[in-house]
């Protein structure tokens, strides 16, 4: 396996003593979409920096393209893109020329430089615009240069900082495309953004940063996957507590029982369900299931049902409603959302922080 990013106890030490990375480890697989995520503070930033050669290491390891960042700076600035959430282009000058001034700072071969900025400028859709001033573009238009001018020396690398912030749904949907699109030619793509929906939606793997540590790293799934797990361990855990408590004594130990048992996480699952022809069979046969706590019909096919969570428990809806001869059009569950994850997380890891684990 290949990194296009690794660093071992990466540490970042600022003048005034503040601890910005902290023995960070951090791995990102060569032409994969990794998506780094953060609270505000939390090293995402100084990490990029110190990868992106901007400033340097306290200590540890940093290799990006297999370049480390401190002996061999110029060979990594070869291999990357940046695109900063800040737009960093010359507003005097037109989108052409900023891209051009670009081109001739990475050394483009002049032979090749009119037509690759040429295809650039056509892939990303801003070609009509090439000959106005950047203080005339919208902010969806100017990253679309500032995409083209990270794109021009042909990095093996792009960093995207917060890129779609403040960009209409549109222009979004564009760049995030277009992110794809560059993955699918082999190209790395590092990610950091705050919208989860974004970051969920394109991203292979996702580290999560706080504190300057990785506190977590698996695909968007497997994260959610994962939060479902904790979930249902700290229920077990809390209900054997509160078995002993009840078989020391009830009376005694009430105050203790009643708050344990308002800490355990609700273990029901909310299914939508959309069917053509529901009717009053089915909506009965599915409030028989033991599975089933309660059934609501909306109107217009729509069934929204509590289950006690399994992992069975959708396959008795579906299996009753097919039964029963419901033609079903979708099904949605409510599992974790990659922002109840990040919740989930860092609540977690400053908790542990606080408590000196």
């Amino acid at each position: 396996m290949k990194y296009a990013i690794e660093t071992h106890d990466l540490v970042k030490v600022y003048d005034n003593g503040f601890k910005a990375v902290d023995n960070l480890d951090l791995f990102v697989e060569e032409k994969t979409i990794g998506g780094i995520l953060g609270p505000n503070g939390a090293g995402k930033t100084t990490t990029i920096k110190m990868l992106t050669c901007l400033i340097p290491k306290t200590s540890g390891e940093a290799k990006v393209a297999g370049y480390d960042v401190s002996k061999q700076p110029d060979e990594v600035r070869n291999r990357i893109g940046m695109v900063p959430q800040l737009v960093s282009l010359y507003n005097d000058l037109t989108v052409r020329e900023n891209v051009e001034l670009c081109a001739d700072f990475y050394n483009v071969d002049q032979s090749i430089k009119d037509k690759k900025i040429d295809d650039l400028l056509e892939l990303v859709d801003i070609k009509y615009a090439e000959d106005k001033y950047v203080k005339q573009l919208s902010g969806g238009m100017q990253q679309k240069t500032s995409v083209v001018a990270s794109l021009v020396h042909n990095p093996d690398i792009l960093f995207l900082d917060e890129p779609t912030v403040g960009l209409d749904p549109t222009t979004k949907r564009v760049l995030w495309d277009l992110m794809v699109e560059l993955n699918d030619e082999g190209r790395t793509i590092i990610l950091c953004s705050h919208d989860m929906y974004e970051v969920d939606k394109i991203c292979d793997n996702i580290n999560i940063i706080d504190a300057g540590k990785v506190v977590a790293n698996d695909t968007p799934q497997g994260l959610k996957d994962q939060l479902l797990h904790n979930m249902e361990e700290n229920n077990q855990q809390i209900r054997k507590s509160i078995l002993k408590l009840e078989q020391e004594g009830i009376d005694e130990n009430r105050e203790t029982i009643n708050g344990l048992k308002s800490s355990l996480t609700d273990e029901s699952e909310i299914v939508t369900v959309m069917v053509s022809n529901i009717n009053d069979d089915m909506i009965n046969a599915l409030d028989d299931l033991d599975v089933v706590n309660k059934v609501d019909f909306l109107g217009n096919g729509r069934l929204i049902i509590s289950l006690k969570r399994s992992e069975t428990s959708v396959n008795h809806v579906i299996t009753t409603i097919l039964n029963q001869g419901g033609n079903i059009a979708s099904i949605k569950t409510n599992d974790p959302t990659l922002e109840d994850v990040f919740v989930a997380i860092t609540a977690k890891h400053r908790k542990e922080i606080k408590h000196g684990n």
